[in-house]
């Protein structure tokens, strides 16, 4: 068991009550589906504490550091900057917009070969147009210079 592996599963429980007390204020027909993915967050989070506690009774406790002895700095924080913006421009280009522009910036920024990026987006555009706008009929944002454009 890595001493990180605990602070990653706080941070899931938390995450889990948080979205808990703002789906609880939904109308009642809207908590549904909310719910579920909740649900199943904690119950894959509770898993992994159970790994754990196996784990750490198998082999022992390690700190958990040795994973990020190949962290680049550099690159998490422009990554974090594409996400920031991301956001920040989703608002005014719309969601789908928004979203190749992002994909295509971090994945040409991590260096992934062309066709890889195109098949890609592809399939997750495609994946979110079918399972959101079709079968779940959420609508996504469409931005702002998109709708004054038509």
């Amino acid at each position: 068991m890595k001493k990180s592996d605990i602070g990653v599963c706080i941070a899931m429980y938390s995450v889990c009550a948080f979205f808990l007390y703002m789906t609880l204020q939904l109308p009642k027909a809207a908590q549904i589906y909310p719910l579920c993915v909740i649900a199943l967050l904690a119950a894959l989070t509770t898993l992994h504490v159970f790994n754990m506690i196996r784990s750490a009774i198998r082999e022992g406790v390690t700190s958990g550091l040795e994973s990020f002895k190949d962290f680049v700095p550099s690159q998490f924080f422009i990554i974090l900057a594409m996400i920031i913006a991301y956001l920040a421009l989703m608002p005014y280009l719309g969601f789908y917009i928004s979203s190749i522009i992002f994909m295509s910036a971090c994945l040409i920024f991590l260096r992934v070969k062309l066709w890889q990026i195109v098949l890609a987006e592809v399939s997750v555009i495609a994946l979110v147009y079918c399972a959101f706008t079709l079968f779940l009929e959420v609508r996504l944002p469409s931005g702002t210079l998109l709708e004054a454009w038509l």
